[in-house]
């Protein structure tokens, strides 16, 4: 089933590409990333052109929660701990700021996309203590936030951190008009890339300047984003007849919910895990993991929507589903974007990625990050995220656990397979694809790319259809 945005949205179509051309600036994936990126390229005086393989919106964008906002779980105490303050302060500015420029855009072009100013909460049912040391972090560094003991949600919490300012909208809608102001190719998938050329499978495109933009970055070599990155899913179901909330909510607990309003309908969000590991946000099913899923009624594998059901009912007794839908996000070693050149090797080559679960704010910071790097602004904020940043101690730890992951992923694909029309190794880099049962796809655990049941190609990176058996 599809989001409740796709439901009610529908842009319009647009022309492959006619064949081979020139363009200033090239931009892979027409999501909102691509979309914001090419709008400001234009509006710098740099024609630029949107390639994208299927259609406007169709990627990662239709899928989100739509939450606008620079409350981004616990990350400010963390941040300023590793980082620095002076870092932790830009990044709070360039998130803040996006709010305030996605505001600008809609009143200044009467974009009707349900746009609402709201606070945004962290809540925890077991403890306050990492809450109050986010709030007091935020506060330090500029943000309109504080610790709370009280909260609308319909249990009691042992704490919520709340950011005031922040906002929600319908992401289509404004990807729809958004998208008039720009040049895009449908149904125009980029095959290969070489310094200044863009390779399709409608024609070849030259360029000064290639941004990728399109989740995941499908080329291997060089950036190796495909060892910096994995990937997770997440469920939201829409309801009917549940509780209105003032603001939106999300839980920093093991078995922490995703609550946000739009209209009359309640989105109700959960069930992380990494793609392909069909265990709760990709933990080994080692006694610990599951006596913490035993505690706090988590499903082990599948049956995810079955269990947001379960708490939806709990919650809002009489509500009743109207859709429901899943979401996947880049994850980054650091738990911060990559955004900048893509590579020491390819100066003009740029890529806005690893937005985590925070897809509509960054993807407005990442656009105004790179249009500066592309135009030659100064622009403080672009070594937070540059994907050429040193490595943290947790960056390390992380490394080495999607490194155990690709390795096994890579290690069962020599093992018999038991699907009798596909040979189920990702065409990606080889990896044994894993059966998700809640919606019936091929996932791949080592990068998460993903299949349906009839191996085609659902998301990146890789590029093709699985191999049919002869």
């Amino acid at each position: 089933m599809g989001s409740i945005w796709t439901a009610e949205t529908e842009i319009r179509s647009r022309e492959p590409l006619p064949g081979d051309m020139s363009v200033e600036a090239v931009v892979i994936g027409a999501g909102m990333a691509g979309i914001l990126t090419a709008y400001y390229l234009q509006q710098a005086g740099i024609s630029a052109a949107v390639l994208e393989a299927d259609r406007i919106g169709s990627g990662q964008t239709k899928n989100t929660t739509a939450k606008i906002t620079s409350q981004h779980n616990l990350i400010y105490d963390s941040l300023i701990r590793t980082w620095g303050s002076r870092t932790a302060e830009r990044y709070a500015r360039i998130n803040e700021a996006a709010i305030g420029e996605y505001e600008r855009l809609i009143q200044e072009k009467g974009i009707h996309c349900d746009f609402v100013r709201c606070p945004a909460f962290l809540y925890s049912r077991t403890e306050g203590a990492s809450l109050k040391r986010e709030a007091e972090a935020a506060v330090a560094l500029g943000i309109k936030a504080v610790f709370e003991t009280d909260s609308e949600l319909p249990f009691s919490v042992a704490g919520v951190t709340r950011f005031d300012g922040q906002a929600r909208f319908q992401p289509l809608r404004f990807l729809e008009k958004l998208s008039e102001e720009v040049t895009v190719y449908e149904q125009t998938r980029v095959l290969r890339a070489e310094e200044k050329l863009v390779e399709t499978d409608r024609g070849c495109v030259r360029t000064e300047h290639i941004v990728f933009a399109a989740h995941f970055p499908f080329l291997n070599v060089p950036g190796y984003y495909f060892a910096r990155m994995y990937q997770e899913r997440s469920y939201v179901t829409a309801l009917e007849g549940a509780g209105r909330l003032e603001g939106m909510y999300l839980g920093v607990d093991p078995d922490g919910l995703s609550f946000r309003p739009y209209g009359e309908f309640l989105l109700l969000g959960g069930g992380s895990h990494r793609t392909g590991v069909n265990r709760q946000a990709g933990r080994p099913a080692g006694k610990a993991s599951q006596s913490r899923q035993k505690a706090f009624g988590m499903p082990e594998r599948g049956c995810r929507y079955g269990w947001l059901r379960e708490q939806a009912r709990a919650f809002y007794p009489g509500c009743s589903e109207a859709a429901h839908w899943s979401a996947q996000d880049c994850m980054t070693l650091d738990g911060l974007p990559y955004i900048g050149r893509f590579s020491r090797r390819r100066p003009g080559w740029y890529v806005a990625t690893g937005f985590g679960k925070w897809g509509m704010t960054t993807a407005m910071a990442g656009a105004r990050i790179l249009t500066a790097l592309i135009t030659g602004q100064e622009c403080p904020e672009a070594d937070i995220f540059s994907p050429q940043r040193h490595f943290t101690a947790r960056a390390a730890k992380e490394l080495l656990s999607h490194g155990a992951h690709t390795v096994k992923g890579l290690a069962k694909h020599l093992l018999p397979a038991e699907n009798d029309r596909i040979i189920p190794n990702c065409p990606h880099m080889g990896c044994r694809l894993e059966w998700n049962p809640d919606e019936e796809s091929y996932d791949c655990p080592c990068h998460g790319s993903r299949f349906d049941r009839e191996g085609h190609l659902i998301d990146n990176p890789a590029q093709t259809d699985c191999r049919r058996r002869l």
